[in-house]
This record gives C-alpha cells, sequence and structure tokens, in this order.
C-alpha cells in the first residue's frame, strides 16, 4: 500500500517551482477552475448572494417541487461535508508558515469557489436522477454521465462518471471517515489526559461509530435532519467565540488588517515570498470548501426544488461560510493574539496553535476548542457516508441489502481509524479525493454552455 499511497499522492500533490515559490498544480487545477466561472458566469459569487439569501427564507418554495430535503437542509449537509477540522488546525498551520498574508489569499480562493460550487450543484439539480420512490441521486457521475451523453460525448461522460464514483467510494473511507475519526479521538484522549482509555481508543471508535450509525441508517432525511440543527448551531457558536477573542484582543485588530494586507502582497522571504503566501491561502481555501471537487453537488442534488440554477445560488453560500466566515475567523483569532512574526513557520502549528491562541481569553478554551473539532469531524462524517454511498449505489446498482451494507462497513471504519495508524491508506484516499477533481472540472468545462444557458433562462 505504501508505495502505491507514495506514487498516487505524488501525482496528484507534484509541485513545480514558479518564481521561487513550490506550487502543486492540484492547486492551480482548483484555482483555474474558480477564475473560469467567475469570469464566465458573470461574478454570479457577487450578483446572486442576495438572490440565494432569498431562496433560502422559503420565499420561492413550492410543497410540490421534486427532491427529498428542503434547500436549507441541502445547504447544511453540505457545509457540513466541508466544515471540518482543518477549519480549526489547518488554517493555523497556513498562518505559522505564511504569515498573515495567507489569509487574504484564503478569502479570495473562498470567493472564487462560490462561482465553481454554484455551477456543479446547478448540474447536479439538472442531471439528477429521480427513483420511482421518490428518492433522488445526483452529483457528478450523474452530471458527467448524462451531460456529456447530450453534448455528445457518451463514452467519455461514462467513463467520467465511473473514475469518479470509484475514487470518491475510496476516498470517502479515508479523508471522511478515518482521518475525522482518528483526529477527533486524538483531541478527546488529549482533553481526557491519561486514563484506561488512552490505550483502548478504539473504545471511543465505537461511540463515535454508534453515533453516526443511528444517523446515516436513516438516509439523506435522517442525516439532513442532524445538520440543520448540528450545522448552525456549531458554526454560530464558532464564531461566536471567536469574535468574543478577538474583542478581548480589540486594539489589535487595526494590526491584524494591516498585518494580513501587506503579507499578501510583500516578499516577506516567508514560503518563496508574496506568491508562496498566496499558494498557502489558496491551497487551504480550495482544500477546505471542496469548490471543483463535486462532492457538494451529491447533497444538493437531493434538494427541494424544480429549478436547477436556484440551488446553484443556495450552493455558492457553501464556500463563503466554510472559507470567507469560518476559516477567517480562525485565522483572525491567532494574528490577534499569539502569532509572533519573529517564531513564524516554528514548532507551534496546527490545532496546538489554535488552542493556544483561544486560552488567551479564557483558561478552559482548548476544552472548548475539542468539542467543535469533535463537532466537525462528526458533521463531516455524516455527509461523507452520503457522498460514498451514492458513489457505491452508482457503480453497484440500489438496493437496500446494498445500503446497510456500505452504512455498515463506514460504520466499521470509523472504528478502525480511531485506533489504528493508517498513514499509507489516508495519504491514498486523500490522493483519490484531489484526483476528482480531474475529470470533474474537464466536465464543468464541457457543461459550461449549459449551466449558462439555465443562469440565462431562470426566472424565480
Amino acid at each position: 500500500m505504501r508505495p502505491l499511497a507514495d506514487a498516487v499522492y505524488g501525482f496528484i500533490f507534484y509541485e513545480v517551482s514558479i518564481l521561487g515559490a513550490q506550487v502543486p498544480l492540484i492547486v492551480v487545477w482548483l484555482v483555474a477552475g474558480g477564475v473560469f466561472f467567475t469570469s464566465y458566469l458573470r461574478f454570479v459569487n457577487v450578483r446572486g448572494f442576495a438572490q440565494a439569501v432569498r431562496i433560502l427564507s422559503g420565499k420561492y418554495r413550492r410543497p410540490g417541487d421534486p427532491g427529498e430535503i428542503s434547500q436549507f437542509q441541502a445547504l447544511t449537509t453540505a457545509v457540513s461535508g466541508t466544515v471540518g477540522i482543518g477549519n480549526i488546525a489547518s488554517v493555523a498551520v497556513a498562518i505559522s508558515v505564511g504569515g498573515p498574508g495567507a489569509t487574504f489569499w484564503m478569502i479570495v480562493a473562498g470567493l472564487l469557489g462560490m462561482s465553481t460550487k454554484f455551477a456543479e450543484c446547478t448540474l447536479g439539480v439538472l442531471y439528477r436522477k429521480n427513483h420511482a420512490d421518490g428518492s433522488v441521486s445526483g452529483g457528478p457521475m450523474y452530471y458527467l454521465s448524462r451531460g456529456l451523453a447530450d453534448r455528445g460525448l457518451p463514452r467519455l461522460g461514462k467513463a467520467l462518471g465511473v473514475f469518479y464514483a470509484a475514487s470518491i467510494v475510496v476516498g470517502c473511507v479515508g479523508i471522511g471517515n478515518m482521518f475525522q475519526s482518528n483526529q477527533a479521538t486524538a483531541i478527546l484522549l488529549d482533553v481526557l489526559g491519561n486514563s484506561v482509555l488512552s490505550a483502548n481508543a478504539w473504545i471511543l471508535g465505537v461511540v463515535l461509530a454508534v453515533l453516526v450509525g443511528v444517523v446515516i441508517v436513516g438516509g439523506i432525511r435522517s442525516i439532513a435532519n442532524t445538520t440543520e440543527k448540528l450545522v448552525p448551531g456549531m458554526a454560530l457558536l464558532y464564531v461566536g467565540s471567536a469574535l468574543a477573542v478577538i474583542a478581548v484582543n480589540a486594539d489589535r485588530v487595526p494590526w491584524a488588517f494591516a498585518a494580513i494586507w501587506n503579507g499578501a502582497f510583500g516578499a516577506e522571504g516567508i514560503a518563496g515570498g508574496a506568491l508562496g503566501v498566496a499558494i498557502l491561502g489558496f491551497r487551504r481555501a480550495v482544500f477546505s470548501n471542496e469548490a471543483g471537487l463535486g462532492s457538494a453537488a451529491i447533497a444538493h442534488s437531493t434538494a427541494q426544488t424544480a429549478k436547477p440554477v436556484s440551488e446553484g445560488y443556495v450552493a455558492l453560500l457553501e464556500p463563503f461560510i466554510d472559507t470567507v466566515v469560518i476559516c477567517t475567523m480562525t485565522a483572525l483569532v491567532i494574528i490577534t493574539t499569539v502569532y509572533d512574526p519573529l517564531t513564524a513557520g516554528g514548532a507551534a502549528s496546527g490545532i496546538e496553535l489554535t488552542a493556544r491562541a483561544f486560552a488567551t481569553a479564557v483558561s478552559w478554551a482548548p476544552a472548548a476548542l475539542a468539542v467543535f473539532a469533535l463537532l466537525f469531524a462528526y458533521s463531516t462524517m455524516l455527509a461523507w457516508s452520503y457522498y460514498g454511498l451514492k458513489a457505491f449505489t452508482y457503480l453497484v446498482g440500489q438496493g437496500r441489502a446494498r445500503d446497510l451494507g456500505f452504512k455498515l462497513f463506514f460504520c466499521i471504519c470509523v472504528v478502525v481509524g480511531s485506533s489504528v495508524e493508517l498513514t499509507a491508506l489516508l495519504d491514498f484516499s486523500d490522493a483519490l479525493v484531489f484526483v476528482i477533481a480531474i475529470p470533474n472540472l474537464a466536465g464543468l468545462y464541457f457543461l459550461a454552455p449549459v449551466v449558462k444557458r439555465e443562469m440565462e433562462n431562470y426566472r424565480p
């Protein structure tokens, strides 16, 4: 497994040197998609924001529209899949290595990703498959196969759809399951200190698996009913806590914004200068909000709407919430508290640095941060269980026994991930999650005229 994992990981995250900065080509591919769709769709990320809010308010809701869950539930389910431990830990890494300037480029990438999400989720609803029992299947595997067939490329569409589905099945086991349970368990053990659980981490894994299982056994409706309560609550609590810490250090806020701006364009010699800082910010953003991967379209495809573009508008809020709001809050907490330009790139990084930042306000903040991390990990597992299931049934067909078998397997992986070191498997699945950006964005370029046509013909 290790040689294969290294080969795939090295291919996906292959870096080239540009002006002294090491640039992963997959990041360039994802950011280029955001730039293209922002331009091609005439800044829909800005123009469509107000309409997205109006749609979420229920102003245009029609009870008889096809779909399984409300548009708000579809959004919370998709957000639960993107808001994870990376919003706490990986942002800290970007700041500690690249300085405050990485925050600026993180926000820019988040704004660009809004346009890509609009395109993905519009197509997700447009090409979704409605089953006789009222259930829905959608996502990139469907709009790649069906959409490209409509464009006269049926063989290419089918091949890309199968490749996408197979990759996300494997990927969901790692990044959407084992990684989350592994990190959640590690954080819990750190908070609990030395105890009998330290040598029996699998016990916590079993608890997590049961908590995941009781929700996902009920399908997308059960997942949506959970995320519509969990996601807004945990997001508001986290943002509120961050704002409280920032308020305590209000005198440093002007300096923080100046440091973000100057760091974004100043060649400070960190990670290759200004370009290196930009790459760090872009990388954190695209890895967090998943714009260009197409995974969120699987959740948004289930939304109750007869107008695909309406769900595209709702979906563009997702990178805004994940990256522009939550990731930025983490960055501001760190910059206004513990960040020191003289020690940038030091040993303290990841969740340790974020915990130190929150602890400057209240001593028990690290424990609260651990709870946030646990909730973020848990919600991510719920969403990715559904992504993996839909990809799995795309490959093998619908069936109650198959559904239950996959869900059982997913829960077993939660236990395994919590107690076993599986670096090779996690690297392999991580790479496969990002390799899906290649067929997904290639398909989106082919289908871009379809998205534009739907947008221009849209009437609320």
